[in-house]
Parts: structure tokens; C-alpha cells; sequence
């Protein structure tokens, strides 16, 4: 096996793995605003919220998140909503801007079907004890649960959603498909330049892991800090 192309395109690589932890953020912090809000759509007592965010769930759990990304970049494009371009922003990411934003977008709504299920678990693990006390303090329900439940449920769901943090990383090669210049993109255009099928994937299956192991090991240990905490 070669490498010495590395001297040469290593730039390449960069900016894959940047532009693949802005796409990992941007879908992360959209999951847990579209996670939060499903899960307590789900735990609701008024049965057309539970049914739609139970609904929407089971359908993006159900379907590949290839045809959500061809459904929401391609029906963006139809239907005329498609991003305006941002010249600077463009630039400096080096991708066309619609393309990144419906990436981000449907990595976003996929991550959230799953943020929901681990967010209510974990809303569902606290005490039904705390609820009904705040409620006797006279908190209304939503109080009760944004300021009593929520903060306690946070810290059960926090490895969790680390853990969804380096899942989406790995899932954001999915993207490059519709040409956006993450880490994968950027490994296929060194193929096509060196001719060299195998050794740019390997490359990039390293640059992935320096990405996720690091982030693995800090969450298992915030992870066993948290347990000791508890007792």
C-alpha cells in the first residue's frame, strides 16, 4: 500500500473532518430541540399529540435515511424552498450552502425520532413522586415538568445522547452523496485523483476513529462520574 499522497492532499482530509462536525453539531442540537419537544408530545395526556409524535417516529425509525435525505433535498428543490446561497459562508465551508443546510436538516429530523425515545425514557425514569410534588406547590404541569422533571431526566439521557453525537458523525458520510464536502466526499475525490481505491478509505476510516474514540472515552467517563454522583 501507498500513502505518499498524504503528503500532497492531506488539506483534503481537514476540512472533510471539520465540515463533518459542523454537519455532526448542527444535527445533534437540531435532534434534541425536535427530540425534546416529541418527547413530551408522547408523554402527553392529549391523545392527538401523543399520536403525532408517536406517528412521526415510527415513520422516520421506519424509513433509510437515504430517501429522507433525496426526499427533503430533492422536495426543497421542487417545491422552490431551497436555501439562498451565502457567498462567505460557502467559502469558508467550501460546499454550496442549500446542499449543507438540507444535510444538516435531515440528519436533524432523523437524530430527532431517536432523541425523542431516549429523552422520554429518561423523562420516565424520574420519580413520578417529584412530578406530584411540584404539582402540590402549586406548579403547573408544563412548570412542573420544565423545571423539576426535565433537569432530572437530563442527567439520564446525557450519555445517551453523546453517544448519538458519534453515531451521527459516522452517519453524516451519507451526505456525500448529494455533494456535500465532508470527510467521505473528500476521501472519494482523492480516489478519483490518485486512482488509488483503497488507501484514501483507510485514511478516512482513520481520521473517523480520531474523531468518535476520544468522544467515546470522555462520555463513558462523564458517564461513570455521573453514577458516582447519584449515590
Amino acid at each position: 500500500m501507498d500513502f505518499s499522497f498524504l503528503g500532497r492532499y492531506w488539506r483534503y482530509y481537514l476540512v472533510g473532518a471539520k465540515n463533518t462536525l459542523i454537519l455532526a453539531v448542527l444535527a445533534v442540537a437540531g435532534g434534541v430541540l425536535i427530540g425534546t419537544l416529541l418527547a413530551v408530545g408522547r408523554i402527553s395526556r392529549r391523545a392527538p399529540l401523543r399520536a403525532a409524535a408517536t406517528a412521526y417516529v415510527e415513520f422516520i425509525r421506519g424509513t433509510p435515511v437515504l430517501v429522507q435525505l433525496f426526499v427533503i433535498y430533492y422536495g426543497l428543490q421542487k417545491a422552490g424552498l431551497a436555501f439562498p446561497e451565502w457567498p462567505a459562508l460557502g467559502r469558508l465551508l467550501g460546499v454550496s450552502v442549500p446542499d449543507f443546510l438540507a444535510g444538516a436538516l435531515t440528519l436533524a429530523i432523523n437524530s430527532g425520532a431517536y432523541v425523542c425515545e431516549i429523552s422520554r425514557a429518561g423523562i420516565q425514569a424520574v420519580d413520578r413522586g417529584q412530578a406530584e410534588a411540584a404539582r402540590s406547590l402549586g406548579l403547573r404541569y408544563g412548570d412542573s415538568l420544565r423545571l423539576v422533571v426535565l433537569p432530572q431526566a437530563l442527567r439520564n439521557i446525557l450519555p445517551a445522547l453523546g453517544n448519538e453525537f458519534v453515531v451521527v458523525i459516522k452517519e453524516s458520510s451519507i451526505v456525500s452523496i448529494i455533494g456535500i464536502a465532508e470527510l467521505m466526499y473528500k476521501a472519494d475525490t482523492i480516489r478519483g485523483i490518485t486512482f488509488r481505491p483503497f488507501e484514501p478509505l483507510i485514511l478516512a476510516a482513520g481520521v473517523y476513529f480520531l474523531m468518535t474514540f476520544p468522544l467515546s472515552k470522555l462520555l463513558g467517563t462523564i458517564e461513570r462520574r455521573l453514577r458516582s454522583d447519584a449515590y
